[in-house]
């Protein structure tokens, strides 16, 4: 602390770390808005990242460069979503530490599939038990999340929503993807999106079952989008041998990890949003959709119930022709259409990024202090 009437020392640092900062990514998009909003409180932030795609070359620091920035009331924030090499060098770091916790998938959804990615993911929650009651605090994007925390021993924990720029969806869409969509409308039937990573606990192959049931009941021109990256090369052989083997290649459509623009293209085109998803610790494409205006249908499981509220049907029940019920429901009735949008319309500016961005703040603050800012 500086003498009084001497010059003020720099403000207190609270720097992220991440094992990967990747572009259109739910966690590295967390991480970069969190840095513009401990920024703008007037803390000092910076990321360090284990490693970090091109496309945000100049955005993070190599970890192994923070002892070049280290001082002794730092606050380091760990963006923990998978195992990393940063659990240990956390681990052995003598400043405060905060866990902002996006959800591990549990080992045994991955185990039949990808062997290597269920013992990382079980590996992840090791970490966390070790890491957790080290922690002075932890954030969670839902309740669903911090009751992991807690279990794991957390001492303090505090409930702050994802920071995620839902505008995104609502950019102006890429014209050769939205020309392509709608050439397709145009020979009728409804289109369903999906927005994940195309792997077993996501379930596209429960989609579609569902739409296949849909086609049948209801509307057989009917298409899928599943739109995400796709890091499972055998639960996506399988999923194109399902689609195949139930005559829908035609109708279902896997388009691999897309841009802002083409994703904008996607929602806009959407009639209805439907996840089957088994488990979901957040769930950011469910406020997309809101905020794109797509009414939602949506499993119940892990966050989903809170993240979507009164803001789409939430179902208990995933038989392929209750959920096709479902969708037809929607999709036939405009009263119900309206009530959702407006619901939605809600969520998304309870989950603006001014709004989280200060709860964020507020919950580092019990850690970290007042920020410099505080009194402006």
């Amino acid at each position: 602390m500086s003498e009084p009437g001497g010059p003020a020392g720099p403000p207190r640092a609270v720097h992220q770390f991440v094992p990967a900062l990747i572009p259109r990514d739910a966690t590295g998009t967390h991480t970069l808005l969190l840095r513009e909003a401990l920024r703008s409180a007037g803390w000092r932030s910076e990321i360090f990242a284990e490693a970090t795609h091109d496309e945000l070359a100049g955005e993070s620091f190599k970890v192994e460069r923070y002892p070049d920035h280290a001082q002794a009331d730092d606050v380091l924030v760990y963006q923990f979503s998978t195992s990393s090499m940063l659990a240990d060098f956390l681990l052995g770091r003598p400043e405060e530490l905060v866990i902002d916790y996006h959800n591990i998938t549990r080992p045994e959804l991955y185990e039949p599939w990808e062997p290597d990615t269920a013992r990382r993911s079980a590996d992840a929650l090791d970490q966390l038990s070790r890491l957790a009651p080290r922690a002075a605090l932890g954030l969670a994007d839902s309740s669903f999340n911090e009751a992991d925390l807690v279990a794991a021993g957390c001492p303090r924990t505090a409930v702050v929503p994802v920071l995620v720029d839902v505008d995104r969806v609502a950019a102006r869409p890429d014209p050769r993807v939205a020309d392509r969509l709608r050439s397709a409308k145009a020979d009728g039937g409804a289109d369903w999106l999906f927005v994940g990573r195309v792997v077993p606990s996501k379930a596209q192959h429960e989609l579609v079952k569902a739409l296949w049931a849909y086609r049948r009941l209801y509307d057989p021109a009917a298409r899928l989008h599943l739109v995400g990256s796709m890091p499972s090369n055998r639960y996506l052989r399988a999923l194109r041998a399902f689609v195949d083997d139930l005559g829908l290649r035609q109708a279902v459509h896997l388009t691999g990890e897309v841009t802002e623009s083409a994703l904008a293209a996607h929602f806009e085109a959407a009639d209805v949003y439907v996840s089957l998803s088994v488990h979901e610790g957040f769930g950011v494409p469910l406020l997309e959709s809101m905020r794109a205006g797509v009414p939602v249908v949506a499993r119940r499981t892990g966050a989903v119930p809170a993240t979507v509220a009164d803001a789409g049907l939430v179902l208990d029940r995933t038989e392929p022709s209750y959920v096709a019920g479902a969708v037809h429901r929607v999709l036939t009735d405009a009263g119900l259409r309206r009530r959702l949008a407006g619901a939605g319309h809600v969520r998304v500016a309870e989950h603006s990024l001014e709004r989280c961005g200060a709860l964020a703040v507020t919950a580092l603050s019990a850690v970290a202090g007042a920020p410099p800012g505080a009194g402006r």
